[in-house]
């Protein structure tokens, strides 16, 4: 019973999170989930019957063992839990399984022991798409959730970005247009049986729901010059990479011993006026080292300093944010040095490459935003992602039937090119 009461507990917290990592013990760090060893596919999308494998890992800072177990539960379009199918519908074997396959860390300061767990396995398999919660629990008591989604490409959907926008052609802007069709799905009433969502570079902050379709026909709908559909370019992301921890490599400054731990310093960020092309990875982050060999266990974890030239604001926190950015949320706030001008936050990290850029979450609404000194524009590279929802008549559950990303290149002529 106290396993059910935690889980759901956590399951209210995450309604909102549109597909969110997220930890939960202070040991854990470093949580990946990642789709064929994809490390720059973001949202977590796996394709139903096919060969698709979800990778997930951690790390727990010791060397001493912890009994893992990962508990799965299904998740309507808006991520709350199902509860009109039962699990054999869409599982086929087993729930609660260990995580029985881990290794310690050698020759880091500190030490740690990697965990790896992969859907689907020898013991159970997914049976139906839509959106899913992995609970990883020790003595019934949270760890960490991963959310992903499984996808039926049953209908078609087609995305297109351009810098011609309805707020101003190659202005700070970028929309996107898109058109579904229903295939061997059948739509009598769009307005209860579809849903659309839709993302910038995979994070929550910037999804998109509840969007009207500007036209309609038998045969599906279409999304044109909807102001929804319009987001800010922002700005590239920031970069760094620590391939060793005795010497900076890109992006960083210097690295230090401090006696107990090594820190290291990223660039001094700054605002950022004007449109600079750097190719980035959206946000996300891949561990590794300068040999690349066994990544996951000889890599060391350092503190990394961040530092942000921006003025004070009141009325909200900036943030370090990234795919990486999966503990509690006050870690990555930054706090403001007034003798130096600086916004400032002290991340553990593990080695290996990440990209990240600056936030700015009110305190009233919990709103969260752009920071206006990371500036924003048409140029910017960023990729979309689009998801539609589908359920039938009578059917009971929401299912995922349709998936597409698109990556928006740099070009004054609004050019763009899909994946």
């Amino acid at each position: 019973m106290k396993r059910w009461i935690v889980i759901v507990c956590i399951a209210i917290l995450a309604i909102h999170t549109k597909a969110e990592n997220r930890i939960y013990a202070p040991q854990v760090k470093t949580l990946q989930a990642v789709v064929n060893q994809d490390w720059l596919s973001y949202p977590t999308i796996m394709r139903l019957d096919t060969d698709d494998v979800l990778h997930i890992s951690f790390d727990e800072l010791s060397h001493s063992y912890h009994r893992y177990t990962c508990h799965l539960e299904r998740c309507e379009a808006d991520w709350q839990p199902s509860q009109e199918v039962f699990e054999s519908d869409w599982l086929e074997g087993f729930n609660d399984l260990i995580v029985d396959d881990y290794e310690t860390s050698f020759n880091t300061v500190i030490p740690y022991t990697h965990y790896r767990f992969q859907l689907p396995n020898a013991q159970c398999r997914l049976k139906m798409s839509g959106n899913y919660r992995l609970h990883i629990l020790e003595d019934d008591e949270p760890v960490a959730t991963v959310e992903f989604m499984v996808c039926e490409q049953k209908m078609n959907l087609a995305l297109e970005a351009t810098t011609n926008t309805d707020r101003g052609l190659n202005d700070r802007y970028q929309q996107l247009g898109i058109s579904v069709t229903y295939g061997p799905l059948r739509v009598t009433n769009p307005d209860e049986q579809i849903r659309l969502v839709v993302m910038q570079n995979g994070f929550a902050h910037t999804c998109r729901t509840n969007i009207a379709p500007t036209s309609r026909n038998a045969d599906g709908l279409e999304w044109r010059h909807c102001p929804e559909l319009i987001f800010e370019g922002v700005n590239e992301f920031h970069k760094f990479e620590v391939l060793d921890p005795s010497h900076p490599t890109m992006g960083i400054d210097h690295i230090a011993w401090d006696g107990e731990n090594y820190q290291a310093w990223p660039f001094l960020d700054q605002p950022r006026r004007n449109y600079l092309y750097d190719e980035d990875a959206d946000g996300a982050f891949y561990i590794r080292n300068s040999d690349n060999r066994e990544n996951d266990t000889s890599s060391e974890y350092l503190w990394v300093n961040y530092r942000l030239q921006a003025p004070p604001m009141v009325g909200g926190k900036v943030v370090v944010s990234g795919h990486f950015a999966t503990e509690a949320p006050e870690l990555y706030q930054m706090q403001y040095d007034a003798s130096e001008g600086l916004y400032h936050a002290s991340i553990l990290q593990k080695q290996g490459y990440y990209s990240y850029q600056y936030l700015w979450k009110s305190d009233g609404e919990g709103i969260t935003k752009k920071l206006p000194s990371e500036g924003s524009f048409y140029q910017t590279e960023n990729r979309y992602q689009a998801l539609v929802y589908y359920k039938g008549t009578g059917e009971r559950t929401w299912r995922l039937t349709a998936f597409r990303g698109i990556a928006l290149v740099s070009s004054g002529a609004g050019d763009r090119k899909q994946r």
